[in-house]
Formats: structure tokens, C-alpha cells, sequence
């Protein structure tokens, strides 16, 4: 049973929402490949209040890719959408910043996490902790230039730092500089001898020191990241924990990708909504216009569907949904008839067990 609700504020239920950032609220983990507008766009049908995330997008990709709409784009009911870029060239970060206000972003945030080598050789991600000025400098020159919110997602060390006072002298570098919130996830990036994959699971989780983080700089937004599969275990951290204090933010991710539908509890659980929950089948309903104009406009029907794959995830039927479009979405041609003849699966699906019963 989950506990209800956590008193979360909503993106526009104040009349001044300049103190809100996603370190504040409850977001979605921006992941490469996967949190893409298409992405964003149907996890908006299934929470109103969550933040949503860009995938990390380089400062060179923006301003020498000539492609700004492939790297901005948004649709306007994604807000509060956070653009977050991975970089560390202070002039490029302010200016990428002021381009993602200038294209409708919430909040500008700063990948301090990513540990794959391809990043690292650039001097982007995780390996920016062992430069602890340098990211404050980015901060300040964000901060300077944009009204939004600034905020960096970081891990709580890399390497061979061991001790909390590393990480709490990095984080009071921020704070210097002026950002907004810190989103952290709860475990060391080795930058040496394990995979991104293994990166996320390997190093073991570390939630106390996220919220010795809060103890020590009370008046700054930290969200809580990592390890955390359900609603029902991040609750846990939007209260005191352990003899620490509540976290203010918490942030989910592979399992909300791959679980999508718990995503329509964020709403009630965590924001007090009187709403009822929408339907799987209404989802899909407010899915199909933004499908029929993306294939109207030479898209491919699979690049929307494979992010709706675990919509049914645990349901009778739900393999079958997965299949179904893995199968046939990416073929030529492939319409909207694919998703109605895949939810037609999943619901003899779900009568057959019924009758069962």
C-alpha cells in the first residue's frame, strides 16, 4: 500500500513557481536513447506533475549540429520539461543554457553522472567530479545568463573517493555558485573497469549520504536517485530516514520507463490530486492523434510504440503487447492499426484469464 499522499507542489498550482525545480518534485531520469520527445510526450498522458527530462544533449551537438529543432524540440505539453546538457566549456554551457530558455525549457541541468568513456574523453559526465571548480564555474555562468532553474544531477563520488567530506565540499561549490537543486544519485561512478550498465547497479547504493546532503545545506532542493524500483520505496525518502531529514525531490528511472503505467499513481500519491487515475485504454486513446500526425509527417510508427512497451508490464497480456509491436511496428508502413490490434491481444488476453477465474 502506498502511503498518501506527499505534499509535493505542482508545476503551476502556485501564482510564483520560481522556487520550483525538479530536485523539489517528483521527475523522470533522463536517459540516452530513451527520453526523447516522443518519450516525454506519452509519459505526459499519465502524470501532469511529474518533470520531465531531455536525454543528455552535448553543448558541440547544439551549437555545431545546425539542427536545433532534432536537439530542443519539444511539444508545449511536456512542461515542466528540464533540458540537460553534458559539457564543461563555461562560454558553450552558458550559451547552450540560454538557447534551452529560449526554447521553452523549465530548467537548465547538468549531467555530473554519466561514466562512459566516449563522455570522459570530453571532459562530460561523472569525471567533472574530480574538477570540482570547474562545475561551479559552469553553474555561475548558467545562472548568469538564464531565469530558470539550474541544477546539476551528480553521483555521490567517483573512484577511489571515500569520504562524505569530498562530497560535501563539492556540492557547497554549487551552492557557491548558485544552483538551484541537486538531484544525486545514490552510488560511486567508476570511471575504470565497469560498464555504464554496471555502473548502475555495481556500486553499492549509499541513500544515507543524499540525506546527510539535506542536513547540511537545509535551504537547498536534493532529490534522491538510484536503486529505487517503486513509488512505495521512494516514499520512504520524503521522510526522515534514518535520523536524517527527507529529501525534497525523488527522481525514477529505468523503472519508470519500462513500468510506465506506475506513473499514473505520481499524480494522486505524491501531489494530492483528486483525479481519478487515467485508464491504460484512455492513454492510448490520447496517443493515437500524436501517432497519426507523427506518421503524417514521414515518421515511423516505432519510434513512438517502443516507448510504450511496458505500459501493460504485469498484466495478462503484457508479453503479448511487447511482442506485438516489437514485431510489426518498424515495418514499413506499419500504422496505427498495429497498437489497436496489439491492445485487442492484451484484451482477450485479460478476458481469457477472467474466464479462468
Amino acid at each position: 500500500m502506498i502511503k498518501s499522499p506527499i505534499a509535493l507542489e505542482s508545476y503551476g498550482k502556485s501564482s510564483d513557481n520560481s522556487h520550483l525545480n525538479s530536485a523539489n518534485q517528483f521527475s523522470v531520469a533522463p536517459m540516452l536513447d530513451w527520453t526523447n520527445r516522443h518519450c516525454r510526450y506519452f509519459h505526459r498522458q499519465l502524470s501532469q506533475n511529474a518533470w520531465l527530462y531531455s536525454e543528455m544533449v552535448t553543448t558541440g551537438a547544439i551549437i555545431y549540429g545546425n539542427n536545433l529543432e532534432r536537439f530542443l524540440g519539444h511539444d508545449e505539453s511536456e512542461i515542466p520539461v528540464v533540458l540537460q546538457l553534458g559539457g564543461s566549456g563555461t562560454k558553450d554551457m552558458a550559451i547552450c543554457a540560454k538557447l534551452g530558455e529560449e526554447w521553452g525549457y523549465s530548467e537548465i541541468n547538468l549531467n555530473i553522472g554519466c561514466p562512459s568513456d566516449r563522455v570522459q574523453n570530453n571532459m562530460i559526465g561523472a569525471c567533472l567530479m574530480a574538477h570540482p571548480e570547474l562545475v561551479a564555474e559552469n553553474v555561475a555562468a548558467m545562472k548568469a545568463v538564464v531565469d530558470i532553474p539550474v541544477t546539476v544531477k551528480t553521483r555521490i563520488g567517483i573512484d577511489d573517493q571515500e569520504e562524505f567530506e569530498t562530497l560535501y565540499q563539492f556540492i557547497n561549490g554549487l551552492v557557491e555558485a548558485g544552483v538551484d537543486g541537486v538531484i544525486i544519485h545514490a552510488r560511486k561512478a567508476w570511471l575504470q573497469g565497469l560498464s555504464p550498465k554496471q555502473n548502475r547497479d555495481v556500486p553499492p547504493l549509499n541513500y544515507a549520504w543524499v540525506h546527510q546532503i539535506k542536513a547540511e545545506f537545509p535551504q537547498l532542493s536534493v532529490a534522491i536517485n538510484g536503486g529505487i524500483k517503486t513509488l512505495e520505496q521512494g516514499l520512504v525518502h520524503l521522510e526522515d530516514y534514518e535520523g536524517l531529514p527527507a529529501v525534497d525531490g525523488l527522481m525514477l528511472g529505468r523503472s519508470a520507463y519500462e513500468q510506465s503505467y506506475l506513473l499514473a499513481q505520481v499524480d494522486q500519491q505524491l501531489y494530492g490530486s483528486k483525479r481519478t487515475i487515467i485508464s491504460r485504454e484512455q492513454v492510448l486513446e490520447n496517443m493515437k492523434p500524436y501517432i497519426e500526425n507523427h506518421l503524417s509527417n514521414d515518421g515511423k510508427l516505432n519510434q513512438v510504440t517502443r516507448h510504450m512497451l511496458g505500459l501493460f508490464h504485469g498484466l495478462p497480456g503484457g508479453r503479448i503487447w511487447r511482442r506485438h509491436l516489437s514485431e510489426h511496428a518498424f515495418k514499413a508502413g506499419a500504422g496505427i492499426e498495429v497498437v489497436e490490434q496489439a491492445y485487442r491481444l492484451v484484451a482477450d488476453e485479460i478476458q481469457r484469464m477472467e474466464d479462468q477465474k
